[in-house]
């Protein structure tokens, strides 16, 4: 289900399955092997314009908070359909203004081998206090490369995915 064409029908079934008005815009969808996430974007709360910084995230808290709970139900079920035909779990998020919340989202664990110079890094991270464990360290690290390197990691999807519409093309397609 990787494939760009799989990616888009599945894109194209959310943007038929989803209540119209639970979003300001299309939701950002994330596919992996394991996961469908789908963040949205809630219009933001009415407030005075002198509100502070504060005022503006509490309004934005309480707004996700309030799509959370009042479209719990239909999200199951909208969730239910689509990890059946899918194959993937699927997980929610909602943005409204600066706040960015995920759901209920999978915590996936991966394995790796590492050299003892590796395992250094991560048993630093651990006794300065920074990550609980070895896992939780490793992934620190994915996280802190994920947001550094995010221009470049974007540009190499797209180059991965003009590659697979390229190899759609090929003489073996269809």
């Amino acid at each position: 289900m990787t494939s760009a064409q799989n990616v888009a029908e599945l894109r194209a079934w959310f943007a038929g399955r989803l209540p119209p008005e639970w979003f300001e815009e299309s939701p950002e969808i994330t596919v992996d092997r394991e996961e469908i996430t789908l963040v949205g974007r809630l219009s933001p709360p009415t407030l005075p314009a002198d509100a502070s910084a504060g005022e503006r995230a509490a309004a934005a808290a309480g707004r996700i908070k309030a799509f959370r709970e009042e479209t719990r139900q239909r999200r199951i079920e909208i969730a239910r359909e689509a990890e059946h035909r899918f194959g993937r779990k699927v997980a929610w998020g909602a943005v409204c203004g600066e706040r960015r919340e995920l759901f209920t989202h999978l915590a996936v664990p991966v394995m790796t081998r590492l050299r003892q110079p590796e395992r250094a890094v991560l048993d630093t991270l651990v006794q300065a206090g920074v990550a609980r464990s070895r896992s939780d360290a490793l992934a620190w690290c994915v996280r802190l490369v994920g947001k550094h390197a995010d221009d470049w990691l974007t540009e190499l999807r797209e180059a991965m995915e003009q590659v697979a519409r390229v190899r759609a093309q090929g003489p073996d397609a269809g």
